[in-house]
């Protein structure tokens, strides 16, 4: 990955695979293959303003909409389908116009990404849309992940929109909107790797992740639930494993380590374990 990130972020658009499909497999020596077995179940939504109760309305008002008239399968179509991903535009912070200025993280395609100074992406496209209805000029404001709630909760942002799970602790930087996507963890491993290849359910894999010990490391995207995941956590009621997991600002960079020899696995959000997989053999 860090010789060659902007060919990698550019494949990411050509992930066009419906979610329900295998994981991808490649004849390469560096190919990655999903294995098509959720782990969790999370619904992402927005994390808007607590100060701002307004706009947690107009969020709510606009994701009923764009769910009822069509909107919303469109924007996921230029992902997941046989549609084109659409550049969006972010402003300049100015105080003296009336702006949304929207944290995110631009490193989790398809829902946020960059090419060259132009963000792609489902949130990216509904947070466009959203602007427009409001009748604001649209600011994303990019940084880590963990940092996301945070700038909001500190009024640095009106709303995060970053593939962001509905998480109780975070609700004490944000208000949630209505959610607006279910999503999973799924566990990413090298394509001649054959062991997971027999489990047929989320047990059969945990067993195996059970087996591991501190040597095995498991890569995962920091702040987010795959970490959670392999760490434990109460509010999800996730046990944890012993396995190590190693934090990493993107998926596609933890995937690259683990090609790389440095890590055993990662387990990252669905979609974009799908995005990676797909942009990666297209290398390969």
């Amino acid at each position: 990955m860090k010789k060659s990130i902007a060919l990698l972020v550019a494949l990411t658009m050509l992930a066009a695979s419906a979610l329900t499909l295998t994981g991808c497999t490649s004849s390469g020596s560096n190919g990655v293959k999903v294995v098509n077995i959720p782990l969790t179940q999370e619904e992402y939504a927005f994390g808007v303003d607590k100060s701002q109760p307004e706009l947690l309305t107009k969020v709510n008002e606009f994701i009923a909409k764009i769910k009822s008239d069509g909107t919303f399968d469109k924007i996921c179509n230029n992902y997941f389908g046989d549609g084109t991903p659409v550049a969006v535009n972010s402003a300049a912070p100015d105080e003296s116009k009336d702006q949304l200025v929207v944290a995110t993280n631009a490193g989790f395609e398809p829902f946020e990404y960059t090419k060259g100074d132009k963000y792609y992406g489902i949130d990216m496209e509904i947070a466009d849309a959203l602007a427009k209805y409001l009748g604001k000029e649209l600011v994303i404001s990019n940084m880590d992940f963990d940092a996301v709630c945070l700038s909001v909760g500190q009024s640095k942002a009106d709303m995060a929109m970053a593939g962001l799970t509905i998480k109780e602790d975070r609700k004490e930087y944000v208000t949630f909107s209505d959610k607006y996507y279910n999503a999973a963890q799924k566990l990413i491993v090298k394509a001649n790797d054959k062991t997971f290849d027999n489990c047929k359910t989320k047990e059969d894999v945990e067993a195996i992740l059970n087996g591991f010990d501190s040597n095995t490391k498991i890569g995962v995207q920091t702040g987010t639930t795959g970490q959670f995941y392999v760490e434990g956590d109460k509010d999800w009621g996730f046990s944890g494993y012993k396995a190590k997991a190693v934090g990493y600002k993107s998926g596609s960079l933890a995937v690259q380590d683990m090609i790389n020899g440095n890590i055993n696995y990662v387990i990252i959000d669905e979609a974009p374990a799908q995005s990676i997989t797909k942009a990666i053999n297209e290398l390969n």
